[in-house]
């Protein structure tokens, strides 16, 4: 049974790093990230397929990366030059839903991490 356990969020002033990490249970080829402010719809920032290939949105494109350690089955996301509006709880997701091709919509994702804040200060 596929489970994902965030860590690794935290606080950051305006300009700093972070680096998310999440462990899932076993192998799985497509994984993404999204994050949520209180109140709003979960929003996906990047996406990873087998293990090499991926896709960001535009907001964090150029300061976001996402990479997987196969061997391990843990994705990470590493944070760069992080900005207030960046302030959000971020989930890991996979467990792809059939027939579902919108790899940064929360639709298309079965299975979600607990979640980890990431508040960075202005």
């Amino acid at each position: 049974q596929l489970q994902l356990m965030e860590s690794g969020g935290g606080y950051v002033q305006a300009g700093g790093s972070l680096r998310l990490s999440c462990q899932a249970s076993i192998e799985t080829y497509r994984m993404a990230w999204f994050r949520q402010i209180p109140g709003q719809g979960r929003e996906g920032i990047a996406t990873i397929w087998g293990d090499v290939a991926t896709d960001y949105a535009d907001a964090v494109k150029g300061r976001f990366t996402i990479w997987k350690d196969g061997a391990k089955n843990i994705l990470n996301l590493a944070m760069n030059n992080l900005q207030p509006e960046d302030t959000a709880i971020y989930f890991c997701a996979a467990g792809v839903v059939g027939g579902s091709y919108l790899w940064l919509s929360d639709r298309t994702y079965s299975v979600w991490g607990q979640g980890t804040q990431v508040t960075v200060s202005g």
